[in-house]
């Protein structure tokens, strides 16, 4: 057991390797036996990771032996262990969808798939923020192929914005590593933490410019504005299953902003104590308005789900903004509920527009589905869901965030942005419904019927929700000792710098 932090970067690593190799390279059919092994063996290593880190504490993995600072660290505590296995059901949801014939419209779909979750594994596991590029530019090279998988106008064309955007992101953030690692001497996350207290003032002067950059990179990540106009459009024109697991892509960059600015530039930072707040603030806000004009914009459902991901990460990015633990666990609450939910309105979506002929998700009259019942049951518990209607989840995480507020103007701002949010996803949401389902033409419908695969990979992902809510006492538990965890950075530094498991 002492080795399984390692495994949910090392098993997709491997069965990536394994799947350019023969005899699997020759047979998509053995890709999606494999893949699917793969993933259900990555749940249970996840879920017993998360047990562990739980149940015994905060999990050091250190590899090649070199202690910390000096070495390489792998830490499963609660949040990164939770984060996980979220990404770990999500993928498996996504690669169900996928083998229903997705997978098979361009080369190397699996091997990519599994090194995108290796990446994305690794940003959320690594203790240092040098790793943490590392692991950021492994997800992000396995989602440039991801995007642009089958080819076509529309995929080149956002896949060139896309890399363009993360190459410059990458510059921003070395650039950062050099200006952090130069003043401070380490880029581990702990000692780190432990050293910026102490640091003078031109040494701050310059750690307050690395740590903004930085806000700049994950912001991007993040899709946070003015740094959010590449996700509508992106993420639309990918296939769906690319789109399902790119819902876990911005919540990288949501979890790097939580965890260096709580972790190092928290409230034990003394002057450079919450350096990023003053602009988290109104970009949070701005990001909510804005990505809820979106979702009222939207002339197709697919861009409709893009801009909720964008309604998702203001949301998230308020509850950081509040610094507080209460405010905290609601995000690790609602994160689980967002990333799941808008994972599966993408495969909605796609299947919705298999069924409507040339018109596909937009927002016109075409010809009626012909399993208008099993999809409309599926988008009716989805669009409940994504705009917080009782009782699913989505209700219980925006009343934890607005709960978590305090104060007259706090909770005047918080309260106003996410409930006038909430209305224009149900307003947005309302028309999806009635002009997809209800207002179609007399045309015959001949589109081929739906691969099981994919009913079970929506129901998968929507099953999340009901769960949330009958096991949300336990849940709401777990996240508020995550969030006590991450906040009581003293405890934690001291414990990490200390030692852990080899």
């Amino acid at each position: 057991m002492q080795h399984l932090p390692i495994f949910p970067i090392l098993i997709p690593m491997l069965a990536a390797v394994f799947m350019l190799l023969p005899p699997l390279s020759n047979s998509i059919n053995r890709h999606r036996v494999f893949a699917i092994a793969v993933m259900i063996l990555l749940i249970i290593s996840s879920a017993l990771l998360l047990l562990t880190s739980h149940e015994q504490g905060t999990q050091m993995y250190i590899l090649g032996g070199w202690q910390p600072p000096f070495g390489i660290a792998l830490i499963a505590d609660r949040l990164s262990t939770m984060m996980v296995l979220l990404t770990s059901v999500l993928a498996l949801g996504a690669l169900l969808y996928a083998c229903a014939g997705d997978d098979n419209e361009g080369m190397y779909f699996h091997p990519l798939f599994m090194f995108q979750i290796m990446g994305i594994n690794g940003a959320f596991l690594t203790g240092d923020i040098f790793n943490l590029f590392v692991f950021f530019e492994v997800l992000l090279i396995a989602s440039y192929a991801l995007l642009i998988h089958g080819g076509g106008k529309q995929k080149t064309k956002a896949n060139v914005h896309y890399v363009i955007l993360n190459l410059v992101a990458s510059s921003v953030f070395l650039f950062a590593l050099g200006i952090l690692y130069g003043t401070i001497g380490s880029l581990n996350i702990a000692d780190m933490a432990s050293k910026v207290r102490l640091l003078g003032d031109q040494e701050q002067a310059l750690v307050k410019s690395g740590g903004l950059l930085l806000l700049v990179v994950f912001g991007l990540k993040a899709a946070m504005l003015p740094l959010n106009f590449w996700l509508p459009k992106t993420y639309a024109v990918a296939s769906a299953p690319v789109a399902a697991l790119f819902a876990i892509m911005t919540k990288v960059g949501v979890y790097s902003i939580l965890r260096i600015h709580t972790v190092i530039f928290g409230e034990d930072a003394g002057a450079l104590a919450g350096i990023a707040i003053p602009w988290l603030w109104p970009l949070a806000i701005l990001t909510l308005i804005i990505g809820a004009i979106g979702v009222l914009a939207s002339p197709s459902l697919r861009l409709t789900v893009a801009n909720l991901v964008l309604v998702s990460v203001g949301t998230l990015i308020i509850a950081i903004a509040m610094q507080r633990e209460a405010a905290t666990a609601a995000a690790l609450y609602y994160m689980m509920h967002t990333t799941l939910v808008t994972g599966a309105l993408f495969l909605i979506a796609d299947l919705i527009s298999k069924q409507r002929g040339k018109a596909e998700d937009r927002y016109v009259v075409a010809r009626q589905m012909t399993h208008s019942k099993i999809i409309g049951i599926t988008f009716f518990i989805a669009a409940l869901t994504v705009v917080g209607l009782p009782p699913f989840s989505g209700f219980l995480g925006k009343v934890l965030i607005l709960q978590s507020a305090q104060g007259l103007t706090e909770s005047a701002w918080v309260w106003s942005v996410v409930l006038l949010a909430g209305v224009a996803s149900l307003i947005a949401i309302s028309r999806a419904g009635t002009t997809l389902f209800w207002r179609h033409s007399n045309g015959s419908n001949d589109s081929d019927p739906i691969h099981p695969l994919k009913i079970i990979a929506v129901v998968l992902l929507l099953s999340a929700s009901p769960l949330l809510v009958i096991f949300g006492g336990p849940v709401t538990d777990f996240t508020n000792l995550a969030a006590s965890q991450l906040h009581d950075t003293t405890q934690s530094v001291d414990a990490l710098l200390i030692g852990g498991n080899k």
